[in-house]
């Protein structure tokens, strides 16, 4: 899940230089290590009520990225990885398990979401869920009237130099072993050698491999692209501009991924961290979450806020389990280091 710039508020250029803070980070704050466009005002209202200036947001790129950064020293007090990561975080000693009886809003947690493995300890918890969303195709529907429902489009030839796709382990190589008939979360090396030759067949076809969501958007709503890998707010932000797209249901499934809170080891600010993730827990954040980025809520009364024809129109269930059963969940990558190097060498030709 490289760069989810899910709304793509930031640069990409400034992105590349390293971290970026938006507030300075002092003794009294709460440092929060987030992707750009969660440390918007919108989502902190409740927050910022109880303590106001107390929240320092800090963004990163990727998961791979924050992974890197505080495994290298930087000291955030909760950071906002994907579950596909949660286990890499732990067994490298970074996080810290939280109290299930100080997470005031658990109960209203989506069951699915509170019983993904490694979760929930007893009465100790290592993530808090809050975001979960889809990897899928957005299309122009004019330059594309009767689309595949399939992600063979991003293989079509029909299209070379139109479409773009994810730049991440996380999305396109597991894109490419759904369509090699392997399992996504645990190739061996005879599975890896058959996801690089789907890779190959793609790399000329397609235009840009990308992390900034920002410039496919403008891309697709210029007509340079006619399809490209996205999260669903792309689909979201396009529509809102007028653009003729659609977010496709792939035949073969949509990825759903998860992310959520966890905290960092010994950290100082504990208790704002907790006030944060309760506040992060109320309705209202995950309400504006789903109506505005088009991402689903792990809240039950967030989803429950938002007007069936407002979920109806997004693609997404009040209940998320509904959607689990009929996508591909982004569990844990085995094998990522190699898959990592076969993805870049594919990219470099090789």
């Amino acid at each position: 899940m490289k760069w989810r710039n899910k709304v793509g508020l930031m640069a990409g250029t400034l992105i590349g230089s390293g971290l970026i803070a938006i507030a300075a980070m002092a003794e009294d704050q709460l440092n929060y290590f987030t992707w750009s466009g969660y440390e918007v005002p919108d989502l902190q209202k409740t927050f910022e009520a109880q303590h106001p200036g107390a929240l320092a947001s800090t963004l990163f790129g990727d998961d791979d990225e924050a992974f890197t950064k505080v495994k290298a020293g930087f000291k955030p007090d909760l950071a906002h990885p994907c579950y596909d990561k949660l286990e890499h975080w732990k067994e490298a000693g970074l996080i810290e398990p939280m109290e299930k009886a100080k997470i005031k809003n658990w109960d209203k947690v989506f069951p699915i979401f509170r019983s993904l493995p490694g979760v929930e300890d007893g009465d100790k918890v290592w993530m808090v869920p809050w975001d979960w969303g889809n990897v899928s195709i957005t299309y122009r529907t004019d330059l594309i009237p009767n689309a595949e429902q399939s992600w063979n489009l991003l293989w079509d030839p029909k299209y070379k130099g139109q479409v773009a796709t994810i730049d991440s382990i996380h999305d396109t190589p597991l894109v490419a072993a759904v369509l090699a008939g392997v399992d996504p979360f645990n190739m061996d090396d005879a599975a890896i050698a058959k996801v690089k030759d789907v890779l190959v067949k793609q790399r000329d076809i397609v235009k840009m491999y990308t992390t900034d969501m920002t410039s496919v958007e403008q891309a697709l709503a210029s007509g340079e692209l006619v399809a490209a890998m996205t999260w669903n707010a792309s689909a979201v932000a396009l529509k809102k501009q007028g653009v003729p797209v659609e977010y496709m249901t792939p035949k073969e499934g949509m990825l759903t991924w998860v992310c959520g809170y966890v905290m960092i080891k010994d950290t100082a600010h504990k208790d704002l961290a907790y006030d944060f993730i309760n506040a992060r827990l109320d309705k209202e954040p995950g309400q504006w979450l789903v109506e505005n980025y088009g991402y689903g809520s792990s809240s039950k009364d967030s989803m429950g806020a938002v007007a069936p024809a407002t979920l109806e129109e997004l693609r997404l269930p009040a209940d998320p389990d509904a959607m689990l059963k009929k996508t591909i969940f982004i569990e844990t990558i085995h094998n990522s280091d190699k898959i990592s190097k076969m993805f870049e060498a594919v990219k470099a030709g090789g």
